[in-house]
């Protein structure tokens, strides 16, 4: 797996110079991304996580990795294969990276990442398993090129992402897991881009896994985005949520094309309604959030009336009769 900055910065370009010049109402394929749930609290500082400790106590002092602090450490398991990396979106750190399993994917402060090197090896690397490269292939709202490998000591391929290897911790034993958030002060889910996973991190518009709806896009907050049946997309937008309804059904702002991820781009666009306020659209649907929805992941407005619902990543209302 080679790396191209240039291009794909070029190609990130001119997709959003594209969706942006591009009318309403065209199709466009899009891909959605997985989500997931739970978050581990961070452990004290000096704690590098040894499996047989207990969340949030200073483990593996005489090491400093979180083993048991021994001199001898056994020989890791085989690595299990990376699979399909999956983006999932987490209510306290944004988009985070997973595996095919929907493991949760760390970076180790101690590392580089350019050039890419690994400072994680025996009882480390048996805390935090290094992921192979070997089959990893990029899902839906990662960018293919930011995957490389990096040879380890041993002389095995651990799969890059922006440059940093990536690991698995050996707490998290269910999808969505992340009890190595922060362990030690060194250990960090990775976001998509290589980066240290963050609320902050999230795009403006993005897709989570919702377990009942399906892919559906949220906000920079991770706040369920709607439709409402009465609103128009052609031949040009047009919101029929007015006064006391935009107070339960904020309109969403204007959002760069750029600051979205597995959205469908055609039609990706804001409009001005007739107050004056620019609203943004998703394939030229006006959209809104819930004021009923109070944390990310709630989707409380789904069938509100009957003219409410969780958007599509292609702007479809999911759900709807008919639809």
């Amino acid at each position: 797996m080679k790396t191209s900055w240039r291009t794909a910065s070029l190609v990130a370009t001119a997709a959003s110079v594209l969706a942006l010049t591009t009318a309403c109402g065209q199709d466009n394929a899009t891909a959605p991304a997985s989500a997931a749930q739970n978050v581990g609290a961070t452990a004290a500082a000096g704690d590098y996580g040894s499996p047989g400790a207990g969340t949030g106590t200073v483990a593996g002092a005489g090491n400093g990795y979180g083993a048991d602090g021994s001199k001898t450490s056994a020989s890791p398991s085989p690595a299990a294969p990376a699979g399909k990396l999956t983006v999932a979106a987490n209510p306290d750190l944004g988009n985070v990276l997973t595996d095919g399993s929907g493991l949760t994917l760390y970076r180790f402060d101690k590392d580089t990442a350019n050039p890419p090197k690994s400072n994680c090896a025996g009882d480390c690397a048996t805390t935090w398993p290094p992921v192979p490269a070997d089959d990893a292939t990029a899902g839906a709202g990662i960018d293919k090129a930011l995957l490389g490998e990096v040879t380890r000591a041993d002389g095995s391929k651990q799969l890059t992402i922006g440059g940093w290897p990536a690991y698995r911790y050996a707490k998290d034993v269910n999808a969505g897991d992340v009890n190595g958030q922060g362990v030690g002060g060194k250990w960090f889910a990775l976001a998509p881009d290589g980066k240290k996973a963050t609320l902050s991190a999230l795009p403006g518009l993005s897709v989570r896994k919702d377990p009942k709806l399906g892919d559906i896009v949220v906000d920079k907050k991770g706040m369920t985005v709607y439709r409402f049946m009465k609103d128009q997309a052609w031949p040009k937008s047009v919101s029929n949520c007015t006064g006391a309804c935009l107070e339960k059904w904020p309109a969403v702002g204007p959002v760069n094309a750029d600051d979205t991820e597995g959205v469908k781009k055609k039609g990706l666009m804001p409009f001005t309604r007739p107050d004056g306020v620019k609203q943004m659209t998703v394939n030229c649907w006006p959209i809104y959030t819930f004021s009923g929805d109070k944390a990310p992941g709630d989707t409380n407005g789904q069938g509100v009336g009957g003219t409410w619902y969780a958007v599509s990543p292609d702007g479809k209302p999911v759900g709807a009769p008919g639809k």
